[in-house]
């Protein structure tokens, strides 16, 4: 019985082990995932580039109704990304950039 139990124990500790290289790839992808869309986003600041974006349906008509919160509320079904961005964005499109 003890034999199984410090068994089991290994291979947990051994499974949570082989966990921590992944994790960390995952981050150096996102971070270079981020970096990547910054040097980007500088490269079309530098030419002018002006990029409108997704059709966003229904961003701007709340918008035009002066309704923020359920424009960011539309953002981020549109999207999928987090309130943080989507407050952001929308304040973009409504500052016109």
């Amino acid at each position: 019985m003890e034999t199984a139990l410090m068994l089991s124990t290994v291979a947990l500790v051994l499974a949570l082990v082989m966990q921590f290289p992944l994790r960390n790839r995952r981050d150096d992808v996102s971070f270079r995932l981020v970096e990547i869309e910054r040097r980007q986003r500088l490269i079309m600041e530098h030419l002018g580039v002006v990029d409108r974006g997704p059709a966003l349906p229904g961003v701007r008509e709340h918008l035009a109704r002066g309704d923020k919160i359920r424009a960011i509320k539309a953002y981020r079904e549109a999207t999928g990304t987090d309130l943080r961005t989507a407050k952001e964005a929308v304040e973009a499109i409504a500052a016109g950039r």
